[in-house]
């Protein structure tokens, strides 16, 4: 994971700008049809006490497989879903909690580069909205400025888990970022908000100081020794040449992906596999 993830970075600045009609899906609604309610048995399987007050052992095991099968397909919903410029990844020692970065494409913070983490509750999916919280300081109305915590109650009043997703919540965070002025009226930090309807042009000029700063500190050492935390490596012609860049990501496209998977693709039940093919003898019955 370490040595491939200079790609987040690198072939970001080569991936092909958003159409029109990319541009118009940001400022739709974060609802989508569907939901996660085939993932795990039915509604009445969650239960305090589901395998009896005599089984808290099962209950408590079937607790956290089922929180782990949701994880696992909030996740792959993610892999299905089109959203440029930010990356995100469960940690390795704790999958309540997400690594993320997103590059800024357009707006007062474009090109800037700014790490966030995903928390979820302990009773995840059973709880409210998670939290997602920058790891530095940014200005935006959105983000409160003491605890760098994003409000996603202007996004997100309430919080459904059969009608509400992470993938949602990513495509917040970069609507946020290109949408400045009209993510005020989900705004929280006042000064912000103030500035941009008084002095736009100081505003952007914090905004810049922000994006640079970003860039500064793209390198630093990792503040964990989770692997799966995102890291960048400085450029190396040898290594990150664009042609090779690219040529890699193609060559890994064609890999013929085999193997189990607890989430079948296009599909959000886990532990589904592919349909057995009949053999001859089936065939014959038929």
């Amino acid at each position: 994971m370490r040595d491939n993830v200079f790609q987040f970075y690198y072939l970001d600045m080569f991936a092909a700008p958003m159409s029109k009609e990319n541009k118009d899906e940001r400022t739709e609604t974060f609802t989508r049809q569907g939901s996660l309610r085939r993932v795990i048995p039915p509604p009445e399987t969650n239960q305090e006490n589901l395998f009896g007050r005599q089984n808290e052992d099962l209950n408590r095991i079937f607790k956290i497989y089922r929180q782990e099968y949701i994880i696992l397909a909030e996740y792959k919903m993610i892999e299905t879903e089109d959203i440029q410029g930010v990356y995100v990844i469960p940690s390795r020692e704790n999958s309540l909690i997400w690594f993320g970065t997103i590059f800024v494409r357009s707006g007062p913070y474009k090109d800037g580069v700014f790490r966030f983490t995903i928390m979820l509750d302990e009773t995840f999916p059973d709880c409210e909205h998670p939290k997602v919280v920058f790891q530095t300081q940014v200005f935006h109305p959105v983000i409160h400025p003491e605890t760098n915590e994003m409000n996603l109650l202007g996004g997100f009043p309430t919080w459904n888990k059969n009608e509400q997703h992470l993938w949602q919540v990513l495509k917040y965070i970069q609507w946020v970022f290109s949408n400045v002025e009209a993510s005020v009226s989900h705004g929280i930090n006042q000064e912000a908000c103030e500035m941009i309807a008084k002095n736009k042009e100081k505003f952007t000029i914090k905004t810049q100081q922000l994006v640079q700063q970003s860039k500064d500190h793209l390198f630093d050492t990792p503040p964990t020794e989770d692997i799966h935390y995102i890291i960048f490596e400085q450029f190396n012609p040898d290594v990150h040449k664009k042609d090779k860049m690219l040529t890699f990501a193609q060559e890994t496209a064609k890999i013929d992906k085999k193997g189990y998977s607890w989430v079948l693709p296009r599909s959000y039940k886990p532990l589904e596999r592919p349909l057995t093919p009949p053999t001859e003898s089936d065939k014959k019955e038929l």
